[in-house]
């Protein structure tokens, strides 16, 4: 395994690396058969890992923890400790299904509903047709030992969980033993790429207010994103202790 610096914010550890030099690990990596598990946390999940220690741990137990969000990229400036740039769980796994379909790579899909999960097969099927779909399920269950059993039988190079957190992280802090393969916890990706759900555009990623757009479409998310002033300020705090 690569031995990425790392950036501490609020007790969780950031690798201090560029995207293109993220991906080529993990597709050396891949290469290798080498167990990874990539954690791409935001400040939400930096503010749940503080109350959650099933969850921390789970984090601990990464191999890799990106900055999907601009919140760590601000909060790591503050603490004088820069990151690069963002790592996003979407992206990321944009970038290895691309080269998943190069390579013929085998990818195990878990979570969502199941109408999005059969419309991300579909596009899968357009957008990648030389991927190798191991096996996929929704994130509806109860029982987990059946999904694992069949995640062990697929043999997959890669596996996507999309049950949002703190359950993707804890399923594949759990199970990852099954599998020797590349895990990561991608949140809502599969409904954006199934088309169920718009991601902000162009101007709105690049300019860093991807999270107002989401807001906009969906004032519901309101109470979530209280997280980040609120995450902002134990930043502030800490940065004034260190002093």
């Amino acid at each position: 395994m690569a031995k990425f610096q790392t950036v501490n914010v609020l007790g969780v550890d950031f690798i201090n690396t560029t995207n293109h030099d993220f991906l080529t690990q993990l597709k050396a990596d891949s290469q290798a058969n080498k167990n990874r598990f990539v954690v791409t946390a935001n400040p939400e999940i930096v503010l749940a890992a503080k109350q959650n220690p099933q969850l921390a741990t789970a984090i601990k137990s990464s191999d890799y923890t990106t900055a999907d969000g601009i919140g760590i990229i601000k909060g790591a400036k503050i603490l004088k400790t820069p990151l690069p740039e963002r790592i996003t769980g979407y992206d990321t796994m944009c970038a290895l299904l691309d080269w998943a379909n190069a390579n013929q790579k085998r990818v195990y899909f878990l979570g969502a509903k199941p109408s999005v999960l059969a419309d991300l097969k579909k596009k899968l099927a357009q957008n990648y047709p030389d991927l190798v779909i191991a096996g996929s399920h929704d994130g509806y269950f109860q029982d987990e030992g059946p999904i694992v059993n069949d995640i062990k039988q697929a043999k997959p190079d890669f596996v996507f969980v999309a049950l949002g957190f703190p359950k993707q992280e804890l399923f594949i802090a759990n199970h990852r033993q099954v599998a020797t393969a590349i895990w990561m916890g991608v949140g809502g990706s599969f409904d954006v790429l199934a088309g169920h759900v718009k991601r902000a555009p162009a101007f709105w990623v690049n300019h860093h207010i991807e999270w107002l757009y989401r807001l906009l479409k969906e004032p519901s998310r309101f109470v979530r994103m209280l997280a980040l002033p609120k995450y902002l300020l134990l930043v502030y705090r800490y940065a004034l202790i260190k002093k």
